[in-house]
């Protein structure tokens, strides 16, 4: 059975982040869904790029993902803090055990503004730990606890995904394949 992943994207979003963690799973035959969290599926990335995304928010309530990436995104990450109904699905999959995947100023903003990071490290961009007192701050690329995998920011975008991807899989081969196939020498599977 296929694993499927939300890519949740509200107005002003990373579209790097977003795409190389899309390109990542859908390389390891991994379904990436992308989630407009807003009344309409057209989103404007923070560069000006249009995405429609493959639903709305409001129609994949319901749907429990194996995962939930937020990508990053000085304005995409203030309207998905905002969004009360981005609250709940993250909510609804934190407590069904299911990956919990901020990049950047997502991990701050989004779960740290909204008290969804309950006492386990992460990292997030700059130095926005500063304004969230419920998680403990690691500085490093890319941090596991528990169900929560966080990523620094754009430059480790890569890390994150094939980090995912080996979560969601366990295949070791496939993904150490997908690295050495795009030239990423700088990932491999833990031992």
């Amino acid at each position: 059975m296929s694993k499927r992943v939300a890519i949740l994207l509200a107005e002003g979003f990373e579209e790097a982040e977003a795409v190389i963690v899309i390109d990542v799973l859908q390389r390891l035959e991994i379904e990436a869904v992308t989630v407009a969290c807003q009344a309409a599926r057209q989103v404007v990335s923070y560069h000006g790029l249009n995405v429609t995304a493959d639903c709305l928010l409001s129609e994949a309530h319901a749907t429990l993902f194996d995962a939930v990436v937020l990508p990053g995104g000085p304005q995409g990450t203030v309207n998905l803090a905002a969004n009360p109904q981005v609250t709940d699905f993250i909510r609804q999959h934190d407590r069904a055990g299911k990956w919990i995947c901020p990049l950047c100023s997502a991990a701050a903003r989004v779960l740290g503004g909204n008290r969804l990071l309950q006492g386990r490290r992460y990292v997030c961009s700059g130095d926005l730990h500063h304004t969230v007192d419920d998680g403990i701050y690691v500085d490093a690329h890319v941090v596991e606890d528990g169900n929560l995998i966080s990523g620094r920011g754009l430059g480790v975008a890569f890390d994150f995904a094939f980090h995912l991807a080996w979560r969601l899989t366990g295949e070791k081969e496939a993904i150490n394949f997908q690295a050495e196939h795009i030239y990423y020498d700088s990932w491999r599977v833990p031992q």
